[in-house]
């Protein structure tokens, strides 16, 4: 039995999918050509060290998926998962680290990735817990920069695009857990902004 949707249903799928996003701001061949550029950098500059690939939960699995397939050398993949929301889900709150990394990080050269960073008080919390646990190095490396809402101090050593000041969606950012599996990075309309 074939369970491939035909073209036309799966064109209306896509669409379906897509529904309330605008204008695309990067497109998903934009999007593969920079994480394959990100990779063979990281690729040359560890080579030989084994790295720790640690991103933070669930934003990050989409570009940490594609990155890590992309690396030619040997590296280890873990994860952090933080809440910064209180009970209530609605305002946000002191960061809590609700899973910690499976690997011992000390002596370790780790690479930081993250899917977006915009403030940075979350990412430099996380460096500042990372740095206590004495790693041989600690780089960062995001996909998305939204370095006009920055507040904290943070050096990337790999850094993919400059997000305009807009609310975007796709490729592991989300709005309200939506959006997050879309292949490209799109404006999220007005009309679904006004209905939350």
């Amino acid at each position: 039995m074939n369970h491939k949707p035909m073209d036309g249903a799966q064109d209306d799928a896509r669409a379906e999918l897509a529904r309330g996003t605008g204008r695309t701001v990067y497109s998903e061949a934009e999007i593969r050509g920079k994480v394959a550029e990100l990779a063979a950098a990281i690729s040359r500059d560890y080579a030989g060290l084994n790295p720790i690939v640690v991103g933070v939960l669930k934003g990050v699995i989409f570009f940490m998926s594609d990155l890590l397939r992309a690396i030619t050398i040997p590296v280890r993949a873990d994860f952090i998962a933080i809440s910064r929301y209180s009970a209530q889900q609605k305002i946000k709150g002191p960061v809590r680290l609700i899973k910690d990394l499976d690997e011992n990080v000390e002596g370790q050269h780790i690479l930081f990735v993250e899917d977006v960073i915009d403030t940075g008080l979350t990412l430099s919390y996380l460096l500042r817990l990372l740095r206590a646990r004495g790693p041989a190095s600690l780089e960062v490396c995001t996909l998305f920069d939204k370095p006009q809402h920055r507040l904290a101090d943070i050096r990337l050593r790999y850094k993919g695009f400059d997000l305009p000041d807009r609310f975007v969606v796709g490729y592991g950012l989300d709005y309200r857990e939506a959006y997050r599996h879309l292949p490209y990075v799109a404006e999220l309309t007005p009309e679904v902004l006004k209905i939350a």
